[in-house]
């Protein structure tokens, strides 16, 4: 018995040590840094300011590659599917944690398998809606869709993207019957709420403030428990009359199944130390987003919440992927 546990314990230092050789050397190239989305988006947006930072603390070079397509699964499946040495990389959305449920037994990836970084930063979503539609808060949109069962119409950015999801528990929460219209993207759902061909639409604020302020749709409230710093002015949910709902839409690092430990608690340590800059603090702040930064096992438990959460909605609201 004393001789089973001197190896095992020999083995476990030795492993240690191999780990930590491994994530001394690393990286020694450029890094490939996988985004499910297309150029401009929100979720490109926060990869691409962040890591300008994070390359600088490793000392190498960060390439974006975007590979979209559905609901992030194309992107996802190249990484899951790379060398696990950290040197491909991938950023994911809360439609990541939805997808587990959505395509359930459908994935070409095992959903588990993939290693979380790190998540990285939150962004509360915000309820917008057209200048046309009567109800200026909360409470008068629930009023007014039950008096008019199944004639508001909201858009998305897709089936099984966070501002569905949550337009779909607004609806079961409140309980009120509204019509989903789902785009390819937020940019065209944006420009029929500008032309109240819909009446709602639920974004991250960096994509509705600046119309918000230009007085082309309405902010009728914040998914969150206080008011976003970036958009004082717009009201909670509660503030505004509706249940209490909180949702955003949050960006969150992975690498491919069987990457070290240690490499991956490198770069967890890296983005965490990227986050801090004052200058990714301020970016940030004018974009309606909080950075997070934590490390491998608080992210997996974050993403382990989401998928029940999005999993219920999914479930209770008949979702089907597209």
């Amino acid at each position: 018995m004393k001789l089973h546990k001197i190896v095992v314990a020999t083995a476990l230092c030795f492993t240690s040590l191999v780990g930590s050789a491994i994530a001394q050397d690393y990286p020694n190239k450029p890094i490939r840094w996988v985004v499910p989305y297309t150029p401009g988006g929100y979720t490109d947006n926060v990869t691409r300011i962040v890591s300008a930072k994070v390359q600088t603390i490793l000392g190498q070079p960060i390439v974006i590659e975007n590979k979209p397509g559905a609901n992030s699964i194309i992107g996802a499946d190249f990484v899951a599917k790379a060398a696990p040495d950290g040197y491909t990389l991938l950023t994911t959305i809360t439609a990541h944690a939805a997808n587990a449920t959505l395509y359930q037994g459908k994935l070409p990836f095992d959903h588990k398998a993939l290693v979380p970084v790190s998540l990285v930063a939150i962004s509360p979503l915000i309820l917008t809606s057209s200048k046309q539609f009567p109800a200026k808060n909360v409470a008068e949109l629930i009023a007014y869709a039950k008096a008019n069962p199944g004639k508001v119409a909201f858009g998305s950015s897709g089936v099984g993207a966070a501002a569905h999801l949550t337009s779909e528990l607004l609806q079961h929460t409140a309980g009120v019957q509204m019509i989903h219209v789902p785009y390819k993207g937020t940019a065209p759902a944006l420009a029929d709420l500008m032309a109240n061909n819909i009446q709602l639409l639920v974004d991250v604020p960096s994509s509705m403030m600046s119309q918000v302020r230009a007085g082309k749709v309405n902010a009728l409230a914040m998914f969150a428990d206080k008011r976003l710093p970036a958009a004082p002015e717009v009201p909670t949910i509660v503030e505004a009359g509706g249940p209490r709902i909180e949702s955003s839409s949050w960006v969150m690092y992975f690498a491919p199944p069987g990457t070290p430990p240690a490499i991956v608690d490198k770069l967890s340590k890296a983005v965490a130390q990227a986050l801090q800059s004052p200058e990714i603090v301020a970016r940030f702040n004018e974009l309606g987003i909080i950075p997070m930064g934590k490390n491998p096992a608080e992210t997996a438990k974050f993403l382990e919440d989401e998928v029940a959460k999005w999993g219920k909605v999914i479930t209770q609201a008949n979702v089907k992927a597209e």
